[in-house]
């Protein structure tokens, strides 16, 4: 619906309201640009960690790591925090720098599109426009499930839900539950909820390589340490350092056959029956899936009321579900642990160029953007987590703060030179991802032996960002204009109203 009069012209629009729309409202406001305003689709800041409530969820970055550089925590309670404590520290710092003042919510984007001839962002919510002179999308790759196409799944009589919308007032004490997929989500709910269940099947379509997770609650003098000057600080760049060595391996893939062999011991340790273990046991290199670190999944493996067939699951008849080796099981309850849409982001649905094309239709033949974070033929826009920016051992929050240094400069760069508008230059943007895929060639995701989330439905890697984040950092830490189509203003521009 058209607002009766002319909605006011923002700077900056930003697409969620998760720890990229945050981080990027305390950037903005540090810049001193403070017109511009953050469309949030639900009622509660927080993204990914406000969606995904499921029993155990948590971090499996440690927690020093896992925070704004710029609003670090002294005092966790975990070395690996949990959902709720991590949507705490999110919700406290927006709170801190007065972000929500700036959040819309209940205003999922219907369409935002590019107008030329104004020279502006057109933003359609279900009840409201917005127009604003440049776009980011913070919206983020871990909060669209995924629901597989199986037969006979929706017209199930039992409950089903999705681990990232999980029905806590459903009660699985007693019940036949189906787990469908045994990823990062499920090899920490399925410990939670094994002893109320009366029988737990999961269905397996390729086993993960798991490593122990070093967690532990933190103790007093522990937390008293790092709130002396200057210790959590130095934590932190151990703890980078740390995963940014593990992280050579992922370029160097026989680095990590080593570190299968403690994957390999930690399986053997805890799952002692040989046809238990063989079915656990991976056959590709670790790394090429998301690595997963766990204490208490294995050893839940081994009660007997756990049933791992390593089966994907073929259909659904009534309430039996069918595995595609043709096994059979009556459930009460089925838990879709089937991930999220990455390579095909839902949001690239609802940007569209000037002529009307979709981002979706844009990327039809695999993602690309310059540097991860803009796109050529989308003026003024940006986007945070975008392609090619996974890294796979370490923070996302570094990812997150080193695309926010690019577009923050970028827009004081429009402000300071009276820019109205940057477009990437397609040879500019064509030549970076030549040399993105050239070097994702040795990288484990392209020669790990598996099927990732890294590779798009084409075996095109959209995802993965093939050199170290020291590398990530120095590409975004300043906006490169000389790679850009500019355009001068001939009215205000950011900074500045009509």
């Amino acid at each position: 619906m058209t607002q009766k009069t002319h909605p006011p012209i923002y700077d900056v629009l930003a697409i969620g309201a998760g720890i990229s729309g945050i981080g990027l409202g305390i950037r903005l406001l540090d810049a001193g640009i403070d017109n511009f305003v953050i469309l949030e689709k639900a009622s509660g800041l927080g993204g990914t960690w406000r969606d995904n409530t499921y029993p155990g969820c948590a971090c499996d970055v440690p927690s020093a790591l896992y925070s704004y550089s710029f609003a670090q925590k002294p005092d966790w309670t975990r070395a690996f925090a949990g959902q709720a404590e991590i949507l705490d520290y999110v919700r406290g710092v927006a709170e801190r720098y007065g972000i929500d003042n700036y959040i819309h919510y209940d205003q999922p984007v219907a369409r935002a599109q590019w107008r030329e001839a104004d020279l502006l962002w057109e933003v359609q919510t279900p009840d409201r426009l917005y127009f604003a002179r440049t776009l980011v999308a913070c919206s983020g790759y871990l909060h669209e499930p995924i629901i597989p196409d199986i037969p006979g799944l929706r017209d199930f009589p039992g409950k089903l839900f999705h681990s990232s919308r999980w029905d806590h007032g459903h009660d699985l004490t007693g019940e036949r539950v189906a787990v469908i997929g045994t990823g990062a989500s499920a090899i920490q709910f399925v410990p939670e909820i094994q002893p109320a269940a009366k029988q737990l099947t999961l269905f397996q379509r390729t086993p993960q390589w798991i490593l122990p997770k070093p967690d532990h609650t933190i103790p007093d003098i522990e937390a008293k340490f790092f709130r002396l000057p200057g210790t959590l600080k130095a934590w932190r760049k151990i703890l980078y350092a740390g995963f940014e060595a593990f992280g050579i391996g992922f370029r160097q893939p026989a680095m990590l056959r080593h570190i299968q062999k403690l994957g390999l011991a930690h399986l053997r340790v805890a799952v002692t029956d040989p046809d238990l273990r063989a079915r656990l046991t991976p056959d590709y290199t670790l790394g090429c899936k998301r690595v997963l670190l766990s204490n208490n999944y294995y050893p839940t493996l081994n009660e007997p009321n756990v049933d791992v067939r390593a089966t994907g699951l073929k259909e659904v008849r009534g309430q039996t579900v069918v595995g595609q080796d043709g096994s059979e099981q009556e459930v009460d309850t089925i838990i879709l642990g089937t991930g999220f849409h990455v390579t095909e982001p839902p949001i690239a649905e609802h940007i569209y160029n000037d002529a009307g094309e979709s981002l979706s239709q844009l990327w039809e033949n695999g993602m690309q953007a310059y540097r991860g974070t803009t796109i050529s033929g989308l003026p003024n826009a940006f986007m945070v987590l975008g392609p090619n920016l996974g890294i796979g051992h370490n923070s996302a929050f570094i990812v997150i703060e080193s695309q926010l240094n690019y577009i923050v400069d970028a827009l004081t760069t429009m402000r300071d030179r009276q820019l109205a508008r940057f477009d990437v230059r397609q040879d500019v943007q064509d030549r970076y991802n030549r040399k993105v895929q050239r070097d994702l060639q040795s990288t484990v995701w392209n020669t790990g032996g598996c099927s990732s989330y890294y590779l798009d439905k084409n075996g095109f890697n959209s995802v993965g960002f093939p050199w170290n984040t020291l590398k990530m950092q120095r590409l975004l830490k300043t906006f490169d204009a000389d790679s850009y189509h500019l355009t001068p203003a001939t009215q205000p521009v950011i900074g500045e109203q009509p």
